[in-house]
């Protein structure tokens, strides 16, 4: 019998320097040099502005929870995991990103909306996800 394993991501040149990040141990986004908005994903041009001068920034790891659900059943590689909650959070520049949630027993009483969180890197194969954290929870 085989472990299952978790699915990891492949970048793309898009995605690159955003994984690059990663391994670093940075959350990296991108700020558009014309109207200073960050944006997330990554892409080619600003969605706020159209141009095409965007940057790669390290962000601050720091967000807060803007929505989440509680998953109980086993989905492909995560078989062992549940439950586990899929979030959006809020980054404090401004951007949202879907992520896990760790560090905190998964149940609505540990998970409330704008708690303050901070990002962790976990190894998946060769790849570093960012996942967040209720802030402290790591301390």
């Amino acid at each position: 019998m085989t472990a299952s394993r978790k699915p990891v991501p492949k970048p793309t040149p898009d995605t690159q320097p955003f994984w690059d990040g990663t391994a670093a141990g940075e959350l990296r986004v991108q700020r558009c040099a014309a109207c200073s908005r960050h944006c997330f994903y990554p892409r080619p041009s600003c969605p706020a502005c159209g141009s095409g001068e965007l940057e790669w920034i390290t962000a601050s790891g720091r967000a807060t929870l803007y929505s989440y659900v509680i998953n109980h059943r086993p989905a492909p590689g995560f078989e062992d995991d549940g439950p586990y909650a899929i979030a959006v959070v809020e980054l404090e520049e401004g951007v949202r990103m879907m992520t896990n949630i760790v560090g905190v027993e998964i149940t609505p009483e540990n998970l409330e909306l704008d708690m303050p969180l901070q990002v962790v890197f976990e190894k998946r194969g060769d790849m570093h996800l960012p996942l967040f954290e209720p802030t402290g929870a790591g301390l």
